[in-house]
């Protein structure tokens, strides 16, 4: 999803590439073992056998405190930019991007040259007017209010099928991600 140097090392951000990658974790053991976190787990286990097979140290989101700081990582890529809504877009995913971890090498390792911000040639911008409730904003994101509002009647055409203005996004649109692990993530965040 993304590579940066950061000091000596080269960071290389991962995250789901769709279409397939739900089809590929739900047969995972962790998805059907029950216990809390499975996305989480298979992740470190997946990520943790990367690094270890490629030389690097595996680094996750959920890793502190103090949390590497995979916002900044994702920015610094020149891949995932602020998007209208205050939401990282990436290039490829649109809103709909989610970095399950990373892999520092030593080393600097050649860089992917920058890619263009999807937001400047979107003249409709539809994330912004998406959101039911006005949740996302480029100041800020009212938790309470989402949360709230998912809890509704209305608010379950998002549980079901993801956040609608990450949903609206034409880049999103295109990455091919399923209802199912929209659905996943919702539930895990209400």
């Amino acid at each position: 999803m993304g590579m940066l140097h950061d000091g000596a090392d080269t960071v290389l951000l991962l995250g789901p590439h769709e279409p397939g990658f739900w089809a590929h974790f739900t047969a995972q053991p962790e998805y059907a073992d029950g216990l809390s976190d499975p996305l989480d787990r298979w992740s470190k286990r997946a990520i943790g056998a990367l690094a270890s097979a490629w030389g690097g140290m595996a680094v996750f989101p959920s890793d502190g405190p103090p949390y590497p700081p995979f916002q900044d990582w994702a920015l610094r890529s020149g891949r995932a930019f602020v998007s209208p809504v205050g939401m990282l877009v990436h290039d490829h995913a649109g809103l709909m991007i989610s970095f399950r971890g990373a892999v520092r090498l030593p080393g600097h390792l050649p860089l992917p040259a920058p890619a263009a911000n999807p937001c400047l040639t979107c003249k409709e911008q539809p994330c912004r007017s998406a959101c039911p409730v006005s949740a996302l904003s480029p100041t800020g994101y009212d938790v309470p209010a989402c949360r709230a509002f998912l809890s509704s009647a209305p608010g379950q055409d998002c549980m079901s099928q993801g956040c609608a203005a990450r949903r609206a996004c034409p880049v999103s649109q295109s990455y091919g991600r399923l209802d199912a692990q929209s659905a996943f993530h919702m539930r895990a965040f209400h």
